[in-house]
């Protein structure tokens, strides 16, 4: 990890990320009616096709796709047969288009091993392996690469930073236990899917505050991070504005700060503009 000494990279679909390496931009697209930010939302495969070209030429090194939104805040339930069905043909269309790596945003490994099947070569599973006891057998099966993200079968007591490395160090023990290769992991701190049961006298947004400032704890953990503050609601809440739309300026903000502290891949919506956030923010910290 940057400052420490110890190199951590990881490789995801045969792209190296980690210390050393210019920070990854993941360009995030949505097969899903219902996801919160409508401008992500690609209705055919023909449209996400050229949403995830698009964002390849303006500087995306990964694309991510998601068929069901996993905003914890809104009802986005569908069933496993719609997600995988949305999800193969989402897929099918982006490979044939980009050759950047595509990564499958689910915690079901029916849609995931759809996906996979159709040229995804990453699956970003918000649940950290612990929805689906299927997903961590999948994953290494398909020696694919993996994100994971923070999170609690049960909210726990304590504070921020302490909460989200036991999540993680628990998703990243199933890893471990079901094979899947260290060097093909990446952690995410889970900004906006911490809301309830917080530390003592923090709002939920406060605690997405708190994450971001404490980002370089998680270098205990060992593998390189990635954090999605794209258009999240604590931005609307610390801006005061409610609109997904308008949260642009405060996404490069808190993303620019998480550079700073150490992430190395950013998951974003705005990938042209989030571009130039990360390299200035990149330069400043004087990572090579």
């Amino acid at each position: 990890m940057w400052g420490t000494g110890v190199v951590f990279r990881a490789m995801l679909g045969g792209l190296s990320v980690g210390d050393g390496q210019p920070v990854a931009l993941i360009g995030v697209l949505n097969a899903s009616p219902e996801s919160f930010y409508q401008d992500s939302v690609y209705t055919t495969p023909d449209d996400l096709a050229d949403g995830a070209l698009a964002m390849v030429v303006a500087g995306a090194q990964i694309v991510d796709v998601g068929a069901m939104s996993t905003a914890p805040y809104l009802a986005t339930q569908i069933s496993e047969a719609e997600e995988t069905q949305r999800l193969r043909l989402a897929v099918e269309a982006i490979a044939k288009r980009v050759m950047v790596p595509i990564s499958v945003d689910t915690t079901r490994s029916g849609p995931a091993t759809a996906g996979l099947e159709a040229g995804a070569t990453i699956v970003n599973d918000v649940s950290g392996l612990k929805s689906d006891p299927a997903m961590a057998p999948l994953v290494a099966a398909a020696r694919a690469g993996l994100l994971i993200m923070a999170h609690e079968r049960t909210p726990q007591q304590g504070e921020p930073m302490a909460r989200v490395i036991a999540a993680l160090n628990e998703s990243l023990e199933i890893a471990r236990s079901a094979g899947i290769q260290e060097e093909s992991i990446v952690v995410d701190p889970g900004i906006g899917f911490f809301r309830h049961a917080l530390a003592p006298g923090l709002t939920w947004h406060q605690w997405d505050c708190a994450v971001l400032r404490g980002l370089r704890e998680l270098e205990t953990l060992g593998r390189p991070i990635c954090v999605g503050a794209s258009r999240k609601s604590f931005i609307g809440a610390v801006s005061r504005d409610e609109h997904a739309a308008n949260r642009l300026f405060g996404s490069l903000a808190a993303h620019a700060i998480a550079v700073w502290n150490g992430a190395h891949l950013i998951r974003t919506h705005d990938v042209r503009e989030t571009a130039q956030s990360v390299r200035v923010a990149q330069a400043i910290r004087g990572a090579q």
